[in-house]
């Protein structure tokens, strides 16, 4: 029978019956040590997890509280295999590592989550590991494919800019040439967007963002339809030790069961925010692909089922100082690099990150918003008071 995934979200990982009766929540089961009830079952247990099943043979791969959140992930994405890591920025790693051998290329869209190129030139450059960086807008993707391109790793939306992707175009070419296509999904958060019915090969999350919802967890996951792919992401993982407490998976399961209620206030708060910024007489451009004068609003309303309470802004005038004076104004926004809670957040982006998108030619300075759950009302009059504020330039 087929469930609505708002359904499907709720039940996902439910405790079986024992006795007639069973908890709503999942158990946190925690351990170091799995005991055996004999050799036979020592053997069968490490032998079935060697063929790719997964089962725990040790404390780090998890019991019930990481199945269950594995499930409901799985659910989310439209996955059949999901893998936990400590970290969003982790779960980016494992893939990397996963896939790709000293001589192997892959090919990077300007926009993702920028701690990847710190990865890229600490790590995976010593390894032997070449990463070229493309603008999905302007470069003809498949003419940068080398004959030792194994990846094409992606976002959409992009990390800050929010430029939505061709994602089936891409998935098209992908396949088409032999490479994995695989996309970091943190602003979809499956809920949204679902890379994996698109075509794409794996999806990478920041559970820390949305799943959990609370800013009370760091935890990644990387979700995959392909049995071979499978395999490989789970002997890196296994290798990198890589494990997470059961007391997170608790919370993020948790979390989970009321995505897609956070989510929908969150777009309805972000979109009062948008047209708030857009009338604004201080503010050049809102970057939310919501807004139907945003370039990728077409590509979002083909693929996307809505969107979330992330948004960034220009301001019309040249003026560091001036966006300074606005972030340090505002009392509900409070100045934090995560986002995806129940809290606004902002942070000014630096000049840096704006160049790593090959497309954005302005110098005007630009703030991301997270726009929380609070009052739409209240946060719009936060900005109002703040734009006021910041237009008096301090005493010197």
């Amino acid at each position: 029978m087929s469930r609505h995934i708002d359904t499907e979200l709720i039940h996902a990982g439910s405790p079986p019956f024992h006795g007639g009766a069973a908890p709503v929540n999942v158990p946190v089961v925690r351990t170091s040590t799995v005991r055996f009830a004999g050799t036979a079952e020592y053997d069968s247990i490490h032998e079935r997890r060697a063929a790719g099943e997964n089962i725990a043979s040790y404390g780090r791969h998890g019991l019930e509280t990481h199945r269950a959140l594995e499930t409901a992930i799985n659910a989310l994405e439209g996955g059949t295999r999901c893998f936990l890591t400590p970290s969003g920025l982790s779960a980016i790693t494992l893939t990397f590592l996963a896939l790709l051998s000293p001589g192997d290329h892959a090919l990077v869209s300007d926009s993702v989550y920028s701690p990847l190129r710190r990865v890229d030139q600490q790590l995976l450059r010593r390894l032997g590991i070449d990463l070229s960086y493309f603008s999905p807008g302007r470069d003809r993707v498949e003419d940068l494919i080398r004959p030792q391109t194994r990846l094409l790793y992606v976002e959409s939306p992009g990390s800050l800019l929010y430029e939505v992707l061709d994602l089936p175009a891409l998935a098209q070419l992908a396949r088409r040439r032999g490479i994995v296509l695989a996309t970091d999904n943190t602003w979809g958060s499956g809920y949204l967007y679902r890379p994996l019915q698109l075509g794409a090969h794996i999806s990478v999350l920041a559970a820390t963002k949305y799943i959990s919802g609370h800013s009370d967890v760091m935890q990644g996951a990387v979700v995959v339809g392909d049995d071979e792919l499978a395999v490989r992401i789970a002997q890196a993982s296994d290798n990198l030790g890589l494990a997470i407490s059961a007391d997170d998976a608790y919370l993020s399961l948790r979390g989970i069961r009321t995505l897609p209620v956070r989510l929908a206030q969150h777009q309805a708060n972000a979109l009062q925010v948008a047209h708030f910024l857009q009338a604004h007489p201080r503010v050049g451009r809102v970057f939310y692909p919501a807004l139907p004068s945003d370039p990728g609003h077409a590509l979002w309303q083909r693929d996307f089922s809505g969107a979330n309470g992330l948004l960034s802004f220009s301001l019309r005038e040249d003026d560091a100082d001036l966006a300074r004076r606005f972030v340090d104004a505002l009392e509900l926004f409070a100045i934090g690099a995560s986002w995806g809670g129940y809290e606004s957040l902002v942070q000014l982006a630096a000049p840096a990150r704006l160049h790593e998108h090959s497309y954005f030619t302005e110098r005007r300075p630009v703030v991301r918003l997270h726009v929380g759950l609070e009052n739409a009302n209240d946060l719009v009059d936060d900005l109002s008071r703040a734009f006021q504020k910041a237009a008096v330039a301090p005493r010197r």
